[in-house]
């Protein structure tokens, strides 16, 4: 299929508010700001590149040629700035974890795992570089950068200052990075205009490559949103403590945001041409951020305390059985149940 160029489109138009809510829950940090810049300056650019291109092959147009014909075609759909600006380095890393990034400060750059690769058809390939490249148009790139280190190093090991909490620092550093991903998500379904093998991306990065076999990506689908919405309170405290320290979110939590943002009409709306331009980010009020994002956390709050009211319902309703059952099915003892016997002489 052939994708419709977004021409000038900007960044605002795909990200999520859940994304720009944590990004200004972040900067609010005491301190967070000077941290990011001694941590930035303690590495450089050339540290950077050093840290992740050490064992990197730069694709080009004889090093991997069809990876870097299908890397152009994204670049032209998303309608990279070319006003004096290089389009981003695109590398190839050999190891078998099924990942990708993008990374740096001045100049970020692309790096795609071999094992991601291996596992990826050529259109789950294009939503990877598209996601990847709206990471770096949406500003991404220093803070998700910032946060790779912290989770490679530790934040005891690294220069920062006594005035930022570490643990507040880490935690709300990580619930962006994971949020940051929901709009590189949608980046990458407007780079491949393609919804199932969007999808279908995430079924193959959480099931791996299939080998004389079949997958359902409606069984992954109906999954999504059975973990979503499925359990009780306790698992929901569970989920929250099993991607504190992630910094991806599930995949099926991905592909569930992205199903619901298709649902929405919003990206239909956006291929056909109603979307931001670069240079109008401004006629789109901070109010709007604001509420959508309100609106976001709302919903989620919603459900929890859905799931709460629920399993409290529940227990109370077993708690009243098991007391019937105690007592034979008898009604509460009344007053006159509970009176002194009488007295006799």
């Amino acid at each position: 299929m052939t994708q419709v160029p977004l021409t000038q489109i900007a960044s605002v138009s795909w990200e999520h508010p859940a994304d720009r809510a944590a990004l200004n829950s972040l900067r609010a940090l005491p301190g967070f700001d000077l941290a990011v810049r001694k941590i930035a300056g303690a590495f450089g650019e050339r540290g950077i590149r050093n840290l992740f291109l050490g064992d990197a092959v730069l694709v080009g147009p004889t090093q991997r040629p069809n990876l870097f014909a299908l890397y152009q075609e994204v670049l032209q759909t998303l309608d990279w700035p070319n006003a004096g600006l290089e389009q981003p380095q695109l590398y190839v890393a050999q190891t078998p974890i099924a990942n990708a990034g993008a990374v740096g400060f001045d100049k970020p750059f692309i790096v795609i795992n071999s094992g991601a690769l291996e596992i990826l058809s050529y259109e789950e390939q294009r939503f990877i570089l598209a996601h990847e490249l709206g990471h770096i148009m949406s500003g991404h790139t220093t803070y998700r950068t910032i946060a790779i280190i912290v989770m490679t190093f530790g934040l005891q090991a690294l220069p920062i200052v006594a005035t930022v909490a570490i643990l507040p620092f880490q935690l709300a550093l990580l619930e962006w990075y994971r949020k940051s991903e929901l709009s590189a998500d949608r980046a990458g379904l407007l780079g491949s205009q393609n919804v199932r093998a969007s999808m279908g991306a995430f079924l193959s990065l959480a099931g791996g490559k299939v080998v004389n076999d079949t997958v359902d990506l409606d069984a992954y689908l109906a999954q999504a949103r059975e973990y979503e919405i499925g359990g009780t309170s306790w698992d929901a405290v569970l989920k929250a403590l099993n991607t504190a320290l992630r910094v991806h979110p599930f995949h099926t939590v991905r592909v569930g945001e992205l199903d619901r943002w298709v649902e929405s009409g919003d990206y239909s709306r956006i291929v056909g041409g109603a979307y931001v331009r670069r240079g109008d980010e401004s006629a789109r009020p901070l109010g709007d951020d604001v509420r959508e994002a309100s609106d976001y956390y709302a919903r989620e709050a919603r459900a929890a305390a859905d799931k709460v009211t629920d399993v409290i319902t529940k227990a109370a309703d077993a708690f009243a059985e098991a007391f019937r059952a105690a007592t034979g099915g008898a009604a509460t003892a009344t007053a006159e149940d509970d009176a002194p016997p009488p007295k006799t002489d």
